[in-house]
């Protein structure tokens, strides 16, 4: 089953790439009229209708998964040493793995030099990227991390405040006893049903993957590729080398079973990349770590800190495109300021993940800090699609690596099961099959 669902994403990753190109082509392509180019929007807001509703049915799943997994998973620590324990590896972990990303953008953006050469005239001191900077006060966003309301957070699809609810609730479980045992009951029981619900959401995946692409094409057409071309492939190294690293890493930690690591995890990181977004992978992630050996009160506790905490792929990106608008101007940042500036990425990503664009939020935010101008980041808003296809998939290795890491920290990685998923009317090694 995990197979053909691979295979139909890719099939409609293809047929996006070539739909999109022929209706933009039949259309204008890069100079079309102003009714063309409004008949060319209106197709590609349909089309991303398609995609939208598939992000919805995702989002969906997400709370009650979230908090059904990482309750069970804490009951089944058994005591708070060990909840404690495996938070601080996990950050442990986050911070180093951040560093190591910021590390390797900033060196190949020396190496490769993106914005060299392009000589950009200076924008108006007033001039602004359009991107909504008022969700990246510090204050707001440490506020933001403890709720009000867990059915608030639900509602909100807010994975950091839902992770602290959840913490509470399952230590709660813990110190109240056999008492509480129904409610880990309910919690595993939910656990299976939203991962039978996840089964059938992501039949609708291949039609999204093709809206998703198709739409994007469709709309800006080809050239925007090709205009910021070497920009992308510089990127897309960074990210290809990041991930070199992260399974050199995990290679280190967890042994040569870690090679196979990476054919598991294959389908969330197809889906995360085709539809440019780590949530959408967020299920199958929990599901192909379990069959990794990954028990599932390390990996349902470690992946919804990581979808907050360890954002590889965005960090690094973050600092390519910082300091390639800074190339891009002509404006010499000394070594100590980027350093200044890379720090500063890392802290304030933090907890921002559920901020729609939050990387371009985040570097919108840094560039004013650092008095480089804002409005450079309309030179990589018209690729941040294609761009954020990549480190959608970056974060799903990244936070991959990291559950099975501190499992092997704590030395609770379990035997290796099939790496393809079941059909559904087989029966199922849910994530609660481990405790």
């Amino acid at each position: 089953m995990a197979k053909r669902l691979t295979t139909y994403i890719l099939i409609g990753l293809v047929l996006g790439l070539v739909a999109g190109w022929a209706i933009n082509a039949a259309l204008g392509g890069e100079n079309p009229t102003p009714d063309q180019a409004a008949t060319l929007a209106t197709i590609a807001k349909w089309l991303g209708l398609v995609t939208t509703v598939f992000l919805h049915f995702i989002k969906m799943i997400i709370a009650p998964l979230v908090f059904g997994t990482l309750v069970v998973g804490i009951a089944h620590m058994g005591d708070t040493g060990a909840l404690g324990r495996v938070g601080l590896k996990s950050l442990l972990w986050f911070i180093t793995a951040s560093l190591l990303s910021l590390t390797l953008g900033l060196v190949l953006v020396h190496i490769l030099q993106p914005g060299v050469g392009l000589n950009l005239p200076l924008p108006a001191a007033t001039a602004a990227s359009g991107i909504d900077k008022s969700a990246f006060d510090p204050i707001k966003v440490i506020e933001h991390i403890f709720p009000t309301s867990i059915a608030d957070a639900m509602a909100k699809n807010d994975i950091l405040q839902i992770v602290v609810f959840s913490v509470f609730f399952g230590v709660a479980i813990t110190a109240v006893g056999e008492r509480a045992a129904p409610l880990v009951k309910a919690a595993e029981a939910l656990t299976k049903v939203m991962l039978q619900v996840t089964d059938y959401v992501m039949r609708f995946a291949p039609f999204a993957v093709f809206a998703a692409v198709a739409a994007t094409l469709v709309e800006r057409g080809p050239g925007v590729i090709g205009k910021l071309g070497y920009f992308m492939l510089s990127v897309y190294i960074g990210l290809a080398l990041l991930w070199l690293m992260l399974g050199l890493l995990a290679w280190l930690f967890v042994g040569r079973r870690s090679v196979s690591l990476f054919r598991y995890i294959r389908e969330p990181v197809l889906v995360a990349f085709s539809a440019a977004s780590s949530e959408a992978a967020f299920p199958r992630t929990l599901e192909a770590l379990d069959r990794f050996g990954v028990p599932n009160r390390i990996s349902s506790f470690v992946l919804p800190l990581g979808y907050s905490f360890n954002l590889d792929g965005s960090m690094m990106y973050m600092t390519f495109a910082s300091l390639f608008i800074a190339q891009a101007y002509g404006i010499h940042l000394d070594l100590g300021t980027q350093i200044a500036m890379l720090l500063t990425l890392m802290i304030t990503s933090k907890g921002i993940a559920g901020v729609p664009r939050a990387s371009l939020v985040v570097i919108a935010a840094t560039l004013g800090q650092f008095r480089l101008p804002e409005a450079g980041l309309l030179l990589v808003l018209a690729v941040d699609h294609f761009l954020d296809m990549g480190r959608s998939a970056t974060n799903v290795v990244g936070n991959a690596v990291a559950a099975s890491v501190v499992a092997r920290w704590e030395g609770q990685l379990d035997p290796i099961e099939p790496a393809e998923i079941e059909p559904p009317h087989a029966p199922s090694h849910g994530l609660t099959g481990k405790s």
